[in-house]
């Protein structure tokens, strides 16, 4: 939550009373009762991270869990992407045989691992939504007149 907090004090020159106003807290005390004793309701985590501008509790919660945490994709990958994943399961294949081998740092390692676990889940994402495609709710005005 302090991150949270600080990453809405320097990026967005939001206050922890503004960040509880954003979340449509009746009394600000509230909040600071949570931060101290490190108790958000659940419900209010989505409402809390976007007033701060950031998603660190959930990526906690996640992580916590043993669970991998993606960013849903919001657009169509190009070969490019494809070309960097790629890169990725190489640079992490070779960090992975230089791990085993007691030449790589094992930080270093897991972290290239998540991101390649990232990156390709998010791939996965992309794909689900190209075969279930989402409303267009901003059409282009050519699309509207066509219709």
């Amino acid at each position: 939550m302090e991150l949270c907090l600080k990453h809405a004090r320097n990026r967005h020159r939001r206050s922890v009373d503004r960040v509880a106003d954003l979340m449509g807290l009746a009394n600000k005390w509230n909040l600071y009762k949570w931060m101290e004793s490190g108790r958000l309701p659940a419900v209010l985590i989505p409402a809390f991270e976007h007033a701060c501008g950031a998603h660190y509790v959930s990526e906690y919660l996640a992580y916590a869990a043993q669970r991998l945490a993606i960013e849903i994709p919001q657009g169509r990958t190009d070969d490019e992407s494809v070309a960097a994943l790629q890169g990725m399961f190489a640079d992490a294949v070779s960090l992975l045989v230089r791990f085993y081998r007691d030449e790589a740092d094992a930080d270093h390692t897991i972290a290239q691992l998540h991101r390649v676990l990232s990156a390709t889940a998010w791939h996965r994402e992309n794909i689900i939504k190209r075969i279930e495609p989402e409303l267009d709710l901003f059409a282009s005005d050519e699309e509207i007149d066509d219709a």
